[in-house]
Protein backbone atom coordinates (compact mmCIF):
# COMPACT_ATOMS: atom_id res chain seq x y z
CA UNK A 1 0.00 0.00 0.00
CA UNK A 2 1.37 3.32 -0.76
CA UNK A 3 1.61 6.02 2.38
CA UNK A 4 -2.03 6.70 3.44
CA UNK A 5 -3.35 10.30 2.42
CA UNK A 6 -3.44 13.06 5.48
CA UNK A 7 -6.54 15.10 3.30
CA UNK A 8 -9.38 14.34 1.36
CA UNK A 9 -8.97 12.57 -1.91
CA UNK A 10 -9.44 14.50 -5.32
CA UNK A 11 -10.38 12.34 -8.12
CA UNK A 12 -6.96 13.00 -9.84
CA UNK A 13 -5.50 11.32 -6.49
CA UNK A 14 -7.93 8.76 -7.02
CA UNK A 15 -7.06 8.45 -10.49
CA UNK A 16 -3.50 8.30 -9.57
CA UNK A 17 -3.74 5.22 -7.19
CA UNK A 18 -2.63 1.78 -7.92
CA UNK A 19 -5.23 -1.08 -8.19
CA UNK A 20 -4.67 -3.98 -5.93
CA UNK A 21 -5.89 -7.33 -6.75
CA UNK A 22 -6.63 -8.68 -2.91
CA UNK A 23 -8.55 -5.80 -1.96
CA UNK A 24 -11.55 -3.46 -2.85
CA UNK A 25 -10.52 0.36 -2.76
CA UNK A 26 -13.41 2.75 -2.44
CA UNK A 27 -13.54 6.16 -1.57
CA UNK A 28 -16.39 7.83 0.29
CA UNK A 29 -16.52 12.00 0.79
CA UNK A 30 -12.67 12.13 0.19
CA UNK A 31 -11.72 9.08 2.27
CA UNK A 32 -10.24 5.89 1.25
CA UNK A 33 -11.77 2.82 2.40
CA UNK A 34 -10.69 -0.57 1.73
CA UNK A 35 -11.60 -4.04 2.17
CA UNK A 36 -11.34 -7.82 1.07
CA UNK A 37 -12.06 -8.69 -2.09
CA UNK A 38 -15.70 -10.93 -1.38
CA UNK A 39 -15.65 -14.86 -1.71
CA UNK A 40 -16.79 -17.51 -4.15
CA UNK A 41 -20.53 -17.44 -3.53
CA UNK A 42 -20.29 -13.75 -3.95
CA UNK A 43 -18.69 -13.49 -7.17
CA UNK A 44 -20.72 -16.65 -8.58
CA UNK A 45 -23.81 -14.06 -7.18
CA UNK A 46 -22.61 -11.26 -9.46
CA UNK A 47 -21.35 -13.43 -11.95
CA UNK A 48 -25.14 -14.71 -12.47
CA UNK A 49 -26.76 -11.57 -11.70
CA UNK A 50 -24.90 -10.08 -14.79
CA UNK A 51 -25.91 -12.46 -17.01
CA UNK A 52 -29.11 -13.22 -16.03
CA UNK A 53 -29.79 -9.38 -16.10
CA UNK A 54 -28.38 -9.08 -19.67
CA UNK A 55 -29.75 -12.07 -21.42
CA UNK A 56 -33.25 -10.20 -20.35
CA UNK A 57 -32.51 -6.38 -21.06
CA UNK A 58 -32.88 -4.66 -24.38
CA UNK A 59 -29.84 -4.18 -26.20
CA UNK A 60 -30.00 -0.56 -25.52
CA UNK A 61 -29.08 -1.77 -22.12
CA UNK A 62 -25.83 -2.98 -20.80
CA UNK A 63 -25.33 -4.42 -16.83
CA UNK A 64 -21.71 -4.50 -15.79
CA UNK A 65 -19.90 -5.97 -12.72
CA UNK A 66 -17.46 -3.49 -10.58
CA UNK A 67 -17.41 -0.95 -12.35
CA UNK A 68 -16.25 2.55 -10.60
CA UNK A 69 -19.18 4.47 -10.34
CA UNK A 70 -18.70 8.46 -9.39
CA UNK A 71 -21.34 9.49 -6.99
CA UNK A 72 -19.87 13.26 -6.31
CA UNK A 73 -16.48 15.06 -7.36
CA UNK A 74 -16.46 17.37 -3.97
CA UNK A 75 -15.75 15.54 -1.39
CA UNK A 76 -15.00 12.58 -3.55
CA UNK A 77 -17.08 9.43 -3.68
CA UNK A 78 -16.62 6.72 -6.24
CA UNK A 79 -18.20 3.85 -5.50
CA UNK A 80 -17.72 0.24 -6.97
CA UNK A 81 -20.75 -1.47 -7.07
CA UNK A 82 -21.68 -4.80 -7.19
CA UNK A 83 -24.19 -4.74 -10.39
CA UNK A 84 -24.86 -1.94 -12.25
CA UNK A 85 -27.16 -1.35 -15.56
CA UNK A 86 -26.44 1.83 -17.81
CA UNK A 87 -27.39 2.37 -21.30
CA UNK A 88 -25.22 0.49 -23.75
CA UNK A 89 -23.92 3.37 -25.70
CA UNK A 90 -22.16 4.77 -22.67
CA UNK A 91 -20.63 1.59 -21.82
CA UNK A 92 -19.60 1.16 -25.36
CA UNK A 93 -17.73 4.18 -24.63
CA UNK A 94 -15.49 2.20 -22.56
CA UNK A 95 -15.19 4.37 -19.29
CA UNK A 96 -12.47 4.41 -16.75
CA UNK A 97 -15.73 5.10 -14.32
CA UNK A 98 -19.49 5.73 -14.99
CA UNK A 99 -21.46 9.13 -13.30
CA UNK A 100 -24.21 8.32 -11.33
CA UNK A 101 -26.71 10.27 -13.79
CA UNK A 102 -26.00 7.41 -16.54
CA UNK A 103 -26.93 4.79 -13.89
CA UNK A 104 -30.23 3.39 -14.06
CA UNK A 105 -30.13 0.33 -11.42
CA UNK A 106 -27.24 -0.63 -8.27
CA UNK A 107 -27.23 -3.78 -6.68
CA UNK A 108 -25.13 -4.54 -3.90
CA UNK A 109 -24.69 -8.22 -2.74
CA UNK A 110 -24.43 -8.73 1.02
CA UNK A 111 -20.83 -9.94 2.20
CA UNK A 112 -19.50 -9.72 5.70
CA UNK A 113 -18.47 -6.71 6.69
CA UNK A 114 -20.74 -4.99 4.24
CA UNK A 115 -23.94 -5.00 5.48
CA UNK A 116 -23.95 -1.55 7.06
CA UNK A 117 -21.96 0.35 4.02
CA UNK A 118 -24.99 -1.29 1.86
CA UNK A 119 -27.90 -0.77 3.87
CA UNK A 120 -27.00 2.68 5.22
CA UNK A 121 -24.21 4.65 3.38
CA UNK A 122 -24.81 3.56 0.18
CA UNK A 123 -28.40 3.36 0.34
CA UNK A 124 -28.32 7.43 1.00
CA UNK A 125 -25.60 7.63 -1.52
CA UNK A 126 -27.58 5.95 -4.19
CA UNK A 127 -30.59 8.18 -3.85
CA UNK A 128 -28.75 11.72 -3.03
CA UNK A 129 -26.94 10.81 -6.50
CA UNK A 130 -30.48 9.91 -8.33
CA UNK A 131 -30.14 6.83 -9.13
CA UNK A 132 -33.52 5.12 -10.07
CA UNK A 133 -33.21 1.73 -8.45
CA UNK A 134 -31.41 -0.32 -6.12
CA UNK A 135 -31.43 -3.90 -4.98
CA UNK A 136 -29.80 -5.55 -1.99
CA UNK A 137 -29.21 -8.81 -2.34
CA UNK A 138 -28.56 -11.19 0.68
CA UNK A 139 -27.08 -14.59 0.05
CA UNK A 140 -28.19 -16.27 3.32
CA UNK A 141 -30.78 -18.95 2.99
CA UNK A 142 -33.55 -17.98 2.13
CA UNK A 143 -31.50 -15.82 -0.48
CA UNK A 144 -33.73 -12.47 -0.75
CA UNK A 145 -33.88 -9.73 -2.70
CA UNK A 146 -34.88 -6.09 -1.32
CA UNK A 147 -35.98 -3.68 -3.93
CA UNK A 148 -35.92 0.01 -3.39
CA UNK A 149 -37.73 2.67 -6.09
CA UNK A 150 -36.38 6.41 -5.68
CA UNK A 151 -38.79 8.93 -4.70
CA UNK A 152 -39.17 12.67 -4.17
CA UNK A 153 -38.28 11.87 -0.68
CA UNK A 154 -35.32 9.05 -1.18
CA UNK A 155 -36.02 5.21 -1.91
CA UNK A 156 -39.22 3.73 -1.03
CA UNK A 157 -39.47 -0.23 -0.52
CA UNK A 158 -40.74 -2.14 -4.00
CA UNK A 159 -41.15 -5.13 -2.28
CA UNK A 160 -38.76 -8.21 -0.74
CA UNK A 161 -38.39 -11.14 -2.86
CA UNK A 162 -37.91 -14.66 -1.89
CA UNK A 163 -37.62 -17.32 -4.67
CA UNK A 164 -38.18 -16.23 -8.31
CA UNK A 165 -38.84 -12.42 -8.08
CA UNK A 166 -40.29 -10.37 -11.06
CA UNK A 167 -38.58 -6.66 -11.42
CA UNK A 168 -39.11 -3.48 -12.71
CA UNK A 169 -34.94 -2.28 -14.46
CA UNK A 170 -34.86 0.72 -16.57
CA UNK A 171 -39.10 -0.31 -17.93
CA UNK A 172 -38.25 -3.67 -18.15
CA UNK A 173 -39.18 -6.63 -16.51
CA UNK A 174 -36.71 -8.88 -15.60
CA UNK A 175 -36.79 -12.53 -13.58
CA UNK A 176 -34.40 -13.29 -10.97
CA UNK A 177 -33.98 -16.81 -9.36
CA UNK A 178 -32.53 -15.87 -6.23
CA UNK A 179 -31.82 -19.32 -5.09
CA UNK A 180 -29.86 -20.03 -8.48
CA UNK A 181 -27.77 -17.31 -7.82
CA UNK A 182 -24.51 -18.95 -6.16
CA UNK A 183 -24.85 -22.10 -8.38
CA UNK A 184 -22.34 -22.88 -11.45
Amino acid sequence: MPAWPDHLLTLDEWEQLPEYERFLVEVAEGELRVSPRPIAFHQRAVHNLVRSLNSQLPQTLNALGEVELLLQERPLTVRIPDVLVLATDVADMNPARVRAVDVHLVVEVLSEGSVRADRVTKFSEYADAGIARYWIVDLDRPASLAAFSLTADGYRSAGEFTGTAALDCAGNTVTIDLEALTTR
